[in-house]
């Protein structure tokens, strides 16, 4: 029996594969991302966002920095650990440095942005934080209470974004 003909490369033979490995399609919209997805993407990024924001805050308020820098400080922080999480995960996937940060940036930028944003806006409009020590429970107050005020507003923008293939949608195609 000649089998030859099953292997042929014809459109038959191929389209299977092409539409099993077409990693644009994992990574293209989600409709109706569910709010597990969501939740699950949010609470990667702050994370990430926690660990770079809580270390920020920790060393500027112990070198009795103005609020100014140390606020700078957590935010470079939380966009770099937050960005750093996602890196290791897609490299561990097996993606080259470059695609790697590039995936990073895709999925992370905005979900950073919107987090970093309410949690620091919190953080400065509660009284008092800004000039609390490391020693005084506003200042953990202030900074936890701003990360769960930021989850339950940055998981709808993740849920929007995924819904989208936007987003954490991009690093699906790693999973």
């Amino acid at each position: 029996m000649d089998h030859s003909t099953h292997h042929t490369g014809t459109t038959h033979d191929r389209a299977p594969r092409e539409e099993h490995h077409d990693h644009a399609r994992h990574a293209g919209p989600a409709p109706g991302a569910s709010w597990s997805t969501a939740a699950k993407a949010t609470l990667h990024c702050l994370t990430g966002c926690a660990v770079g924001e809580i270390l920020g805050m920790a060393i500027g308020t112990a070198l009795l920095w103005d609020n100014v820098p140390t606020m700078a400080l957590a935010v470079t922080l939380a966009f770099l650990f937050g960005y750093s999480f996602t890196l290791f995960a897609v490299r561990r996937a097996g993606l080259d440095f470059t695609s790697a940060i590039k995936v990073a940036l895709a999925a992370d930028t905005v979900s950073i942005a919107v987090m970093e944003l309410v949690d620091n806006a919190i953080i400065a409009l509660t009284p008092g934080a800004m000039d609390a020590h490391l020693s005084d429970g506003l200042f953990w107050s202030a900074l936890l209470g701003g990360f769960a005020v930021a989850f339950l507003v940055t998981t709808p923008v993740n849920k929007w974004m995924i819904g989208r293939g936007k987003g954490h949608a991009v690093v699906h195609a790693y999973h």
